[in-house]
């Protein structure tokens, strides 16, 4: 029987160190690998490269690597919850590349399919575009984009078995299905692990066959970014 599954959070990074590249599933602070981030944290890897939608905010998720200045570049789509991310970019101490979301979400798609680059038609005329390979097709001008090329990828999930099948739970799909596969190394965390045979086939999200290691995690505060409530009118 293949079993993907690993102990720790400290066992499923073994492997990682200065210099990588690194994805990091989640959507804001929805379907975070928190664990993972934490024990980056401890292992004080640094000059990192994160391909990420976001960078946390300023005490959670990416944005304890940021504080740490952990993170040289950041590969990133939306990042404006995150003042320190902010500060990093502005004084030129945080290398930033903006992609386009669909781009982002793409360039991870390809990865995990084995395509080297697609082109799209995001970005063409704008800053994303200078220094790529433009083509026309069928009279619409596309950008070539390359697909990443990462050392590990970190996901989350609700449920998973030890042969690395996994369920997501609602948004929290979002960038992880995508970044599974799209690494050399795949580290999935999950809030249930359970036997090989439990989940039902019809409802698994993404194959273990994408997946190298897999550990529950523990301790996850799951963090609202911005909490807006109703008034009581």
């Amino acid at each position: 029987m293949i079993n993907k599954k690993v102990d720790s959070v400290q066992d499923a990074l073994q492997g990682v160190s200065s210099d990588m590249t690194l994805m990091l599933g989640g959507f804001g602070l929805c379907g975070i690998p928190e664990n993972a981030i934490t024990e980056l944290v401890k292992l004080g890897v640094n000059n990192l490269t994160c391909i990420s939608n976001n960078a946390g905010v300023d005490d959670f998720g990416l944005g304890l690597l940021l504080q740490n200045r952990q993170i040289k570049k950041m590969i990133s789509s939306y990042v404006g919850e995150n003042d320190e991310f902010e500060r990093q970019m502005l004084s030129g101490e945080l290398e930033v590349e903006l992609t386009p979301q669909g781009t982002l979400a793409e360039k991870c798609r390809a990865a995990q399919a084995g395509f080297p680059a697609f082109y799209t038609p995001a970005g063409y005329g704008t800053e994303v575009a200078e220094g790529k390979e433009t083509r026309e097709f069928n009279g619409k001008m596309y950008v070539l984009e390359e697909a990443f090329k990462a050392d590990f990828a970190f996901v989350k999930a609700w449920k998973g078995d030890a042969a690395g099948n996994l369920v997501f739970k609602g948004t929290a799909r979002n960038f992880n299905p995508n970044m599974c596969g799209a690494a050399k190394i795949t580290v999935a965390e999950v809030e249930e692990l359970v036997p090989v045979g439990t989940l039902d086939p019809n409802q698994i999200h993404i194959p273990g066959i994408f997946v190298q290691r897999i550990f529950q995690g523990t301790d996850y505060e799951k963090r609202i970014e911005q909490r807006t409530v109703r008034s009581k009118n």
